[in-house]
């Protein structure tokens, strides 16, 4: 059993979910690394789509407008962030499933998506919870989906790492040292995913962040 760190709001303080929108917005280069994600991902017609850490559902929305006959799923322990999500959703018309949850202990049965997809997530989580989380994405994956991850990763350079220390002092050095250290791509290959790569990275304000992507086996 994993024993579970506290759900930290994703700006760390409750009363800035409100400012979630406009802060990742504007410091993380939103825009751009959602779409270097959803490029690779290339979601097709059809496929059943878990977002893990959903967050307000940004990035759901940006699968539905790419390709609007998706079965979309967001996963989030965080009720206040869900509610914005469900406001925002349902204001775009955009059908989607939102589930009060932890990664660690998906609410789903084995083999119930075609892709999983994570933005900005783990790096909230401690080595253990990261583990379990994986473990249960290849649980929910069917064999021969794919797992697409976007999180803040090894800084390219002193300036980069410097800037990394805003993300460690505001959501602790616990989860995040996993990150410096480039070690998220080998959890996805010790879980027994194949084509592990971490397929592209992106500095910003706040650090550099790295995009992996990893396939269930078949058998």
């Amino acid at each position: 059993m994993v024993e579970h760190t506290k759900i930290t709001p994703a700006l760390r303080f409750d009363r800035l979910t409100p400012l979630y929108d406009h802060i990742v917005r504007y410091t993380t280069r939103e825009r751009r690394f959602k779409s270097i994600l959803l490029k690779t991902a290339a979601i097709k017609r059809g496929e059943s789509i878990l977002d893990v850490g959903c967050g307000t559902g940004t990035l759901l929305q940006s699968i539905a407008e790419q390709q609007s006959a998706v079965q979309l799923t967001g996963l989030d322990a965080d009720p206040a962030i869900l509610a914005i999500a469900d406001r925002k959703l349902s204001a775009a018309n955009i059908s989607y499933n939102l589930v009060l949850g932890r990664s660690t202990d998906m609410a789903f049965d084995d083999e119930t998506f075609d892709r999983v997809v994570s933005t900005l997530f783990f790096h909230h989580l401690v080595t253990a919870e990261k583990r379990a989380t994986v473990a249960e994405i290849a649980r929910v994956l069917r064999p021969g989906g794919a797992a697409h991850i976007a999180d803040w990763g090894r800084p390219t350079g002193p300036l980069q790492r410097l800037a990394f220390y805003q993300i460690q002092l505001l959501d602790g050095f616990a989860s995040t040292r996993d990150h410096v250290a480039g070690k998220l791509t080998s959890l996805f290959s010790e879980a027994g995913f194949q084509e592990v790569e971490e397929f592209a990275h992106l500095r910003t304000v706040f650090g550099t962040l790295r995009f992996i992507s990893a396939v269930k086996p078949l058998n």
